[in-house]
């Protein structure tokens, strides 16, 4: 057991705090805009002011917050966890942000006696309830095998890939294989309900073949089915492709279908629907073609 503190109690931490009070039996100190839910309150954690007195009461201390200006705000921020921490702690990012300023941001906890490691997720609401999260890791090989038994709470494939931003870089390219992949199943799904064919039996076939992935699998049934409630929010992906079409320019390179998934987000949003699932960009191609996927 151990006095873990976690900042951000939204979509994604909340079940990520709850894996680690009752899977790990650690003790919680939260903190998040909004008053902590009933299920970590009942279940002992002890709600906290501001940042300052969660890493004041925790040995560990994780964020899970949604764009690069929360973590700075949360982490150097007035009352913010820099104030909190002594020596020998250590912060751990599970935000998406930018790999350049979580150097800049590590190397300050750093000058505290502080470790710092950027630990991305990828999975969504589903894969944080159930404890299945894939956690790329960015720090020092020591920090990660401190942290890991808790990283092993929330997820299933933990990987530290170097050090200290390589974490958000991993992430980053994560982001851009998904949003690819979001727009291939929803034009080849779009494609079928148009030429007459009904798209739940061709996502079936395809799950049989070559062009079976978890994309298809999960987010090809919501397109069906229409369920758009946010696991991961059209939003929150429109950031993370930004950062990769930053991080792009910053290094010389193109990418040129990243960009379009991004304007295809874009289109989304410009129509009401940056708070939906990130699977609701079927919607962008859906209006530009006036054709809507056939619901199940």
């Amino acid at each position: 057991m151990a006095n873990i503190g976690f900042i951000g109690l939204g979509i994604m931490g909340v079940p990520m705090a709850v894996n680690l009070q009752q899977k790990g039996g650690n003790k919680l100190f939260v903190n998040d805009k909004k008053a902590p839910p009933a299920v970590l309150l009942d279940g002992g954690a002890v709600a906290c002011a501001n940042g300052a007195e969660v890493a004041k009461q925790s040995d560990i201390v994780f964020i899970m917050v949604p764009d690069t200006p929360d973590v700075e705000a949360v982490l150097f921020g007035e009352n913010g966890v820099a104030q909190g921490l002594s020596a020998g702690k250590i912060v751990v990012d599970m935000s998406s942000i930018s790999p350049i300023a979580t150097k800049e941001f590590a190397k300050k906890i750093n000058d505290l006696g502080c470790e710092y490691l950027d630990a991305p997720v990828s999975g969504g609401e589903v894969g944080a309830k159930a404890g299945s999260l894939t956690i790329m890791v960015g720090g020092k090989e020591e920090t990660f095998n401190k942290v890991k038994p808790l990283f092993e709470l929330m997820g299933q494939n933990i990987t530290l890939v170097g050090g200290n931003g390589d974490g958000q870089t991993t992430k980053v390219a994560n982001q851009i294989i998904v949003a690819l992949n979001i727009q291939a199943v929803a034009e080849a799904l779009l494609f079928a309900s148009k030429a007459g064919a009904d798209p739940a039996k061709v996502r079936q076939a395809l799950m049989g073949g070559f062009a079976s992935s978890r994309i298809l699998e999960v987010h090809g049934e919501r397109m069906i089915k229409r369920t758009f409630n946010p696991g991961f929010r059209i939003n929150l992906h429109q950031k993370d492709l930004n950062l990769a079409l930053q991080g792009a320019k910053s290094l010389g390179i193109s990418l040129p279908n990243t960009a379009t998934a991004q304007e295809l987000m874009n289109a989304c949003a410009a129509n009401g629907l940056s708070a939906m699932d990130h699977s609701a960009l079927c919607r962008a191609v859906e209006i530009m073609s006036a054709h809507e996927i056939a619901k199940a």
